[in-house]
């Protein structure tokens, strides 16, 4: 078995390389003398000794001699690749927490597209539940027509529907849950069932003297989510009165031109109750995951880009300095 194994992953790496070469001596041959075939056979020759390692069909060989793989043949190869990875390694389970207006709507997305993992909020997946009619949707849909708070069990199963989904294979990342230190072990518990755990929580860290501002300039496309700021991240459309302040009016969605919506509760008199419930609530969550080893700070009180920095360095555990 181990020769075997030895022999593939040879075969694997001379594969990988022998095609590379393969491809440009072929265009070269093309374009000069017919001495330069001899260069091509002798490149056939020893990609085709690594066929064996992966039972490929003759057609195939061909193909691939000249850098050429059909689409089947590539995709199967990635769909394997993927099943690998789901199999045999953890999922990335991770939490975003941030006070508000500490940037997680602009760092959440980036995270997304960088591991190509689904970004979760609770309200999105308690919305589509009740849309779908699922069981545990129609709990909930039953539990606010009465004017009623859906219950951690409620969103907890929700949350355990929404994670068996394709996009969430992988991974994916929870934000807005758990809000409480009871709801992180109801998470626990349903992850253990599944076979998982929180493999990652991020916090960003931003002084409360910071958050005023950053929050009452703040503006939202309610559809995308997509978030703009008057002094930050204006938008394309923004303009000014006579006291420099945003005309409400101007402000539009730079990729729909849809106009723009500041939540109820982001004024200052709102701010101080939400940061106290905040500190209050998420300090104990991040105690409680601390002992694992999983909990990494970022500052997200500086530029953009050495905020996504530190986030980096946070994904990868503190390893990148």
């Amino acid at each position: 078995m181990f020769a075997s194994t030895a022999y593939r992953q040879a075969s694997r790496a001379a594969f990988s390389c022998s095609r590379r070469q393969l491809s440009a001596s072929a265009s070269n041959a093309a374009s000069s003398n017919g001495k330069n075939m001899l260069t091509v056979a002798a490149c056939v020759s020893a990609v085709g000794a690594t066929y064996v390692a992966y039972g490929v069909s003759e057609k195939d060989k061909a193909q691939a001699a000249f850098g050429f793989v059909s689409s089947s043949t590539a995709q199967k190869q990635v769909d394997d690749e993927k099943e690998k990875f789901a199999k045999y390694w953890p999922r990335c389970i991770m939490i975003l927490f941030g006070p508000p207006g500490s940037g997680k709507g602009t760092q959440g997305p980036k995270i997304e597209e960088l591991l190509g993992i689904a970004q979760l909020s609770t309200g999105d997946m308690l919305r589509a539940a009740v849309s779908a009619g699922t069981e545990v949707g129609k709990k909930a849909q039953a539990v606010m027509k009465a004017g009623g708070l859906v219950s951690d069990e409620i969103v907890v199963g929700i949350i355990r529907d929404r994670i068996r989904e394709p996009d969430c294979k992988y991974g994916f990342i929870l934000d807005g849950f758990p809000r409480t230190l009871v709801q992180a072990k109801a998470l626990d518990a349903m992850l253990a069932e599944e076979g998982a755990v929180v493999s990652r929580v991020i916090e960003l860290e931003v002084p409360d003297s910071v958050l005023e501002e950053r929050i009452c300039g703040r503006w939202i496309h309610k559809k995308s989510g997509r978030s703009y700021h008057v002094k930050y991240a204006p938008p394309k459309s923004m303009q000014k009165d006579a006291s420099g302040a945003a005309v409400p009016d101007s402000m539009k969605d730079d990729e729909t031109g849809e106009p723009l919506m500041q939540r109820p509760d982001d004024t200052a008199g709102a701010l101080v109750k939400r940061l106290q419930g905040y500190h209050s609530e998420t300090v104990p969550i991040l105690q409680h995951y601390k002992p694992t080893g999983v909990v990494e700070k970022v500052n997200a009180n500086q530029q953009m880009a050495g905020v996504w920095k530190e986030v980096l360095r946070a994904l990868a555990g503190g390893k990148i300095e």
